[in-house]
């Protein structure tokens, strides 16, 4: 059976759509049967992995409306095991939609229902904010993996988080878990960075990852040519990062 992991923080910036498009192709390599979904209008996921995002005519709002089957939904991209429902800027549109709907935060969580069980990993790259299709997101899900960016504000917003979490679990989906806080964004030269890394693993001891992404040019230079790290530096910093959170993922959940 499935696990379905969200990659959320409403700050934008802390590395969510890079950790969400680089776990899933690690993933991948790793022969683990992955499916990525982008609930971000924004669509970097989608682009990252390759597809054109003006040629996408349905994707996770079709997905969300229950207008389509899902399983007609999903895409293939060039990394190995990993296929994608992919977004489109008419994403936008959907929280205002879903307004007026009964039971409209259970809309994700219905719809995947029927594929959950074709993959090893679900992993649902989401929106930087707090709104309707985070929620979504979060009540589909079986836990969230929080990244928190290794600068000055990076615990600030996180308080917040943590009590959408909470009361996502009280009110829709009591069985979400937290399936840990991943330090992304790191350099080992400042010392700001390694206070951030103290202080977040003495706050919050036990949930936070032992892998620790690091500031890594052609991290940021992949999603550009629609790469993931892996398929365009498989021997670069970012690239072994990766692999190796994917691994401590997949020993967590053995």
């Amino acid at each position: 059976m499935g696990k379905i992991i969200a990659i959320a923080n409403q700050k934008g910036g802390v590395g969510k759509t890079t950790t969400a498009v680089n776990l899933a192709a690690s993933l991948g390599v790793l022969e683990k049967k992955v499916l990525l979904i982008d609930a971000d209008p924004q669509a970097n996921a989608t682009s990252g992995l390759g597809l054109d995002v003006e040629t996408i005519e349905a994707g996770t709002y079709q997905l969300i409306e229950n207008s389509t089957p899902a399983m007609s939904l999903i895409k293939e991209t060039n990394a190995p095991n990993v296929h994608i429902i992919p977004a489109h800027i008419d994403l936008v549109a959907i929280e205002i939609e879903l307004v007026d709907i009964d039971r409209r935060e259970y809309m994700m969580k219905q719809a995947l229902s029927s594929i959950k069980d074709n993959f090893d990993f679900i992993i649902i790259d989401c929106a930087p904010s707090l709104g309707l299709l985070t929620l979504n997101a979060l009540t589909a899900s079986d836990s969230v993996l929080i990244p928190i960016q290794c600068e000055y504000f990076a615990l600030e917003g996180l308080g917040k988080l943590l009590n959408t979490v909470k009361s996502v679990q009280k009110i829709h989906n009591p069985d979400l878990d937290i399936e840990g806080l991943l330090l992304t964004m790191y350099d080992s030269r400042l010392r700001l960075s390694n206070q951030v890394v103290e202080e977040v693993n003495q706050h919050f001891e036990g949930l936070t990852f032992k892998t620790i992404i690091q500031r890594n040019v052609r991290l940021s230079e992949a999603p550009s040519y629609g790469e993931s790290i892996i398929n365009y530096d498989a021997s670069s910093k970012g690239s072994e990062n990766y692999l190796s959170l994917a691994n401590e993922l997949i020993n967590k959940n053995a």
